[in-house]
C-alpha cells in the first residue's frame, strides 16, 4: 500500500515537471525555390534531424560559398555570441584516413551523397591521424580567422550543440506581394507573411509554395499557389472574384476594375473569364488543353466552359484541375495478396521474406537444395543457387565439384576408417598409411624422380625442370613429356639417347583371310614347281633319243 502511494505521488510531481524547451525559430532567408532556418536550443544530432523532419525538410547541406554565405546572415541576424550549430554532415561507425577521402573527409550530407564544391574545416590539417566514427558537423564562428565564414567543427553526434540549421525545398514560390497605393487605405498597406516551416515576418525575398499573407488594414487574406496549368507560383485565394484592385492587380489575369463597385476581372474580347473569376479562356484550339494538368474536355453548349479529366490511377483535386494519385493500396478487397506499394499512377505488389511473385500470387520459395546431387552435403546459397560440401578431411573434387574426396593439406593427418572395421583405412591420393590409423604423406624427392629441383607438398610433388629437358624452368611432375608426333613418312625419328632393340611383339590371332592367302600362294608354288619338273624330264627323254639315233647311222 505504501508503495502505491508512492507511486501516486511521484506521478503527480511528474505532472508538474517542466516540458524540456522547444528549439526557437530564430531566423529564416528563401532563395528562389529553397528556404533556410536557424534554431536556438539544445539538441543533439538526432534530435535536430527530427526537428527537421517534422517540418518536411533536413539538416542544412553546405555545398557551396552561397550557402555558407545564407550562414553568415543568418549568425549576423541571431546576435549571438559563436554558437555551435548541428549542420546535416555525418561520419558513419568505423575508422578512415582522412587524408585519401577528398574534401569532405569521408563524411556524407544525410541526403545520403557527398557531393560539395566547398569545405570549411576549423583543423585543415590532422597530422595524418584516423578519423573515427560516428561523428557529426556543427558550423560555428568562434575561433574562425574570419567572424563572417563559419568554420566545420567535428563533435559527437551525442553532444549537444547551442542549435541546428535546417533546410527546405519547394517546387515553386512567390514574390513579395505588390502594392499599388491607388487609394489612401492602400498607401498605408502592410503585408505580414507566414512559412510552411513557422517562419514569420514582413522582410522575405521570396515566399514558398503554401505560404500565407496578411495584407492589412484592407483585411486581405492570401496564399501562395501554383495554378493548374501554370509554371510559375502566384497569390490567390479560395474565394471566386477579384480582391482589391491595388494588391497584385486584384489577382486577375488581365484586366482589374476597381471604378465602379466591387473589384472584378475583365478579359479581352476573345476570351471569356472562367469560373474562378480571375482567369480568362484563351483562343485557339489548344486553350483548354493549358488549363488542366491531365485531360481538358470543352463545353460543346457553353462558350469558354471546359472540364478537366485525368489519367488511370488518378482523381481530380480539389480545384477541379490538377490530379492527384489515388492510393490503391487502400482499395478493399485488396489487389495484392501480401503486400501492396503505392506508386505514382497505379501500384506494385510485393510478398513477404521467403515468397516470391509467381503470377500474381505469392508462393513459397523453393529450397534451392531440393532434389541436389551432392555426395555429403548441400548448402543454399541465396534464393536459387547452392554448392556441395564436404566433412571433415573430404574436400571436392576439381573435375566434379559433387563429389568428395580424402584431402590433407599437412604432412599427417588422420586415416579414413571404418568404424566397423578399425583396421580397414585409406588415406588420400600421395600419402601412405602408417602406425595404423594416421596417413604420412610421401616424399617423391627421395626416389630422385626429377633431373632438376624437386619440391614436395602435402600429396605430391613437382620439379624445377632444368635446362636439359623438354620444359626448362618450368614446375612440373614430368620433365620429358611425348611429344612425338607420326608424320606418316615411315621414319623412326632420331633419340638425343641410345635405346635397346624391343623384344618381339607378342603373337597374336591370325585372321582367317591371311590363312587363305597363305594357302593358295603355296598351293600355286606346287603347282609351279611340279609344272617345272616335268618339262625338265621331257627334255632329258628328247636328248637321250636324239644321241641314239646319231650312232646308229652307218655314215657315222
Amino acid at each position: 500500500m505504501l508503495g502505491v502511494l508512492l507511486l501516486a505521488v511521484l506521478a503527480l510531481n511528474g505532472l508538474g515537471l517542466p516540458a524540456a524547451p522547444q528549439p526557437q525559430l530564430r531566423g529564416s532567408q528563401c532563395i528562389e525555390h529553397d528556404c533556410f532556418a536557424l534554431f536556438r536550443g539544445p539538441a543533439t544530432f538526432l534530435a535536430a534531424t527530427q526537428a527537421c523532419g517534422r517540418l518536411r525538410g533536413h539538416l542544412m547541406t553546405v555545398r557551396s560559398s552561397v550557402a555558407a554565405d545564407v550562414i553568415s546572415l543568418l549568425l549576423s541576424g541571431d546576435g549571438g555570441g559563436g554558437p555551435r550549430l548541428w549542420i546535416g554532415l555525418q561520419l558513419l561507425p568505423g575508422c578512415r584516413n582522412p587524408g585519401s577521402l577528398g574534401p569532405l573527409r569521408g563524411f556524407q550530407w544525410v541526403t545520403g551523397d557527398n557531393h560539395t564544391s566547398y569545405s570549411r574545416w576549423a583543423r585543415p590539417d590532422r597530422d595524418g591521424a584516423p578519423l573515427c566514427g560516428p561523428q557529426c558537423v556543427a558550423v560555428s564562428t568562434a575561433g574562425a580567422p574570419v567572424p563572417s565564414e563559419p568554420v566545420w567543427e567535428e563533435l559527437p553526434c551525442t553532444a549537444e550543440a547551442d542549435g541546428f540549421l535546417c533546410e527546405f525545398h519547394f517546387a515553386a514560390s512567390c514574390r513579395p506581394l505588390a502594392v499599388e497605393p491607388r487609394t489612401a487605405a492602400a498607401a498605408n498597406v502592410t503585408s505580414s507573411y507566414s512559412t510552411p516551416f513557422g517562419a514569420r515576418g514582413a522582410d522575405f525575398q521570396a515566399l514558398p509554395v503554401g505560404s500565407s499573407a496578411f495584407v492589412a488594414p484592407l483585411g486581405l487574406q492570401l496564399v501562395c499557389v501554383v495554378p493548374p496549368g501554370a509554371a510559375e507560383a502566384r497569390w490567390g485565394q479560395e474565394a471566386p472574384g477579384a480582391w482589391d484592385c491595388s494588391v497584385e492587380n486584384g489577382g486577375c489575369e488581365h484586366t482589374c476594375n476597381g471604378s465602379a463597385g466591387p473589384p472584378s476581372c475583365l478579359c479581352p474580347a476573345d476570351a471569356a473569364l472562367l469560373t474562378d473569376g480571375r482567369s480568362c479562356s484563351a483562343s485557339g484550339a489548344h486553350a483548354c488543353e493549358n488549363l488542366c494538368e491531365h485531360f481538358c474536355v470543352r463545353s460543346p453548349d457553353v462558350p469558354g466552359n471546359y472540364s478537366c479529366m485525368c489519367e488511370t490511377g488518378y482523381q481530380l483535386a480539389e480545384d477541379r484541375h490538377r490530379c492527384e494519385d489515388v492510393d490503391d493500396c487502400l482499395l478493399t478487397p485488396s489487389l495484392c495478396p501480401q503486400r501492396c506499394v503505392n506508386t505514382q499512377g497505379g501500384f506494385e505488389c510485393q510478398c513477404f521474406p521467403d515468397y516470391e511473385l509467381v503470377k500474381g500470387e505469392c508462393v513459397e520459395r523453393m529450397d534451392p537444395c531440393w532434389g541436389n546431387d551432392c555426395e555429403y552435403q548441400c548448402e543454399p546459397l541465396g534464393s536459387t543457387d547452392y554448392r556441395c560440401i564436404c566433412a571433415q578431411g573430404f574436400a571436392p573434387v576439381p573435375q566434379d565439384p559433387r563429389r568428395c574426396q580424402l584431402f590433407c593439406n599437412q604432412s599427417t593427418c588422420p586415416a579414413d576408417c571404418d568404424p566397423n572395421t578399425p583396421e580397414n583405412c585409406e588415406c588420400p591420393e600421395g600419402f601412405i598409411l602408417d602406425e595404423g590409423s594416421v596417413c604420412s604423406d610421401i616424399d617423391e624427392c627421395e626416389n630422385d624422380d626429377c633431373p632438376g629441383s624437386c619440391h614436395n607438398f602435402p600429396g605430391g610433388y613437382h620439379c624445377i625442370c632444368g635446362p636439359d629437358t623438354a620444359l626448362p624452368g618450368q614446375a612440373s611432375t614430368d620433365c620429358f613429356p611425348n611429344t612425338v608426333e607420326d608424320t606418316g613418312s615411315g621414319e623412326v625419328p632420331a633419340s638425343p639417347e641410345p635405346f635397346t632393340t624391343p623384344s618381339p611383339p607378342a603373337s597374336a590371332r591370325v585372321h582367317s583371310g591371311v590363312l587363305i592367302g597363305i594357302s593358295i600362294a603355296s598351293l600355286s608354288l606346287v603347282v609351279a614347281l611340279l609344272a617345272l619338273l616335268c618339262h625338265l624330264r621331257k627334255k632329258q627323254g628328247a636328248g637321250r633319243t636324239d644321241l641314239e639315233y646319231k650312232c646308229g647311222a652307218p655314215a657315222k
